[in-house]
């Protein structure tokens, strides 16, 4: 028998789920109806909609799996489905973590003001690569989700000689082969992304920073609104970052399988699992000027709809 507390944190998990493929689902819609009519994108829509696409499959399978797991916890690590879903949930993972990397990247080098002959390269030769970085990208999340599957097909191929041996000491090889092979893996192949994203996000917070100063030092009107739009810039920026840490440390808990399936404190932890993907994709569609305007014209639509005055009852009234 569920408790109150653990349905009220699965149905948050699901609302979470679903709002975070809606927001991702709308990005993907809006700038791929741009490609379908003009034929191309900007570097910073190209890095966006692959990035809501691969968050919002990830929504799906992270959905899928919680409640495959939470239904089915018995045979969840008897049968091929650890390994299934593994497939889908590393590749999409890695795929996540370095879109945002170079959505950072690209950020950086577009509204960062440096002078460095370096950085200065960057910013003219990058948004030309974003595409061949992108299938880099994909490259490198095969990899890592096939040394990933190895290592869940070795768990499996263990939990089925465990159970016809009865060994006892297999929880004690398990838990050495999560700790020295998924840990280290896990931890070198997103601190690559991280460590790219982490560089880009200071060089661009510093820039920011900086050059608020100097316009608040320079203006003389109380309100001035370039000086506004480089601190909403920057709140957004650090939200990122806030984010994009909290989805690290969350993967790299997620590794010592402390909360199973039985805890009450489950579903608590998929909600800070998947905050990242579901919130930031909100936080882009606010700060992006084009899918902020169609956002604003899908609800004055919403609106007008709902204020149609409706039309009179034509049926007589009896006499």
């Amino acid at each position: 028998m569920q408790s109150a507390l653990t349905i009220f944190f699965m149905l948050l998990f699901l609302l979470l789920c679903f709002l975070g493929m809606m927001a991702n689902g709308f990005i993907v819609l809006v700038l791929g109806r741009q490609w379908m009519r003009c034929r191309r994108l900007l570097p910073v829509d190209t890095i966006l909609i692959s990035l809501g696409a691969s968050r919002f499959f990830l929504q799906w399978v992270g959905l899928v799996h919680n409640l495959y797991y939470h239904i089915h916890f018995a045979e969840y690590t008897r049968n091929l489905s650890r390994q299934l879903f593994g497939l889908h949930w590393y590749f999409l993972n890695s795929a996540n973590f370095w879109l945002g990397a170079w959505l950072s990247v690209l950020f950086c080098l577009k509204i960062a003001n440096i002078t460095h002959p370096t950085f200065l390269w960057l910013k003219w030769r990058f948004p030309g690569v974003v595409p061949w970085v992108l299938l880099g990208s994909v490259l490198v999340s095969i990899i890592v989700t096939l040394l990933f599957f190895w290592g869940n097909h070795t768990l499996h191929q263990g939990i089925l000689i465990a159970k016809v041996s009865g060994n006892v000491t297999f929880q004690e090889w398990k838990r050495r082969v999560e700790i020295h092979y998924f840990l280290p893996l896990k931890l070198v192949t997103l601190s690559m992304p991280l460590s790219i994203f982490l560089v880009s996000m200071a060089l661009l917070i510093c820039s920011l920073r900086s050059h608020s100063q100097r316009m608040r030092q320079s203006s003389h009107a109380p309100q001035d609104h370039s000086m506004e739009a480089h601190t909403r810039a920057l709140q957004s920026l650090i939200s990122f970052l806030i984010l994009y840490a909290l989805s690290f440390v969350s993967l790299m808990i997620d590794v010592s399988r402390y909360f199973s399936s039985k805890s009450q404190w489950y579903w608590v932890w998929q909600i800070i699992s998947y905050f990242t993907i579901s919130v930031h994709p909100c936080i882009l569609i606010l700060s992006n000027v084009k899918l902020r305007g169609t956002f604003r014209q899908l609800l004055l639509l919403a609106k007008d709809f709902w204020l149609l005055p409706r039309a009179p009852d034509k049926r007589g009234r009896g006499g």
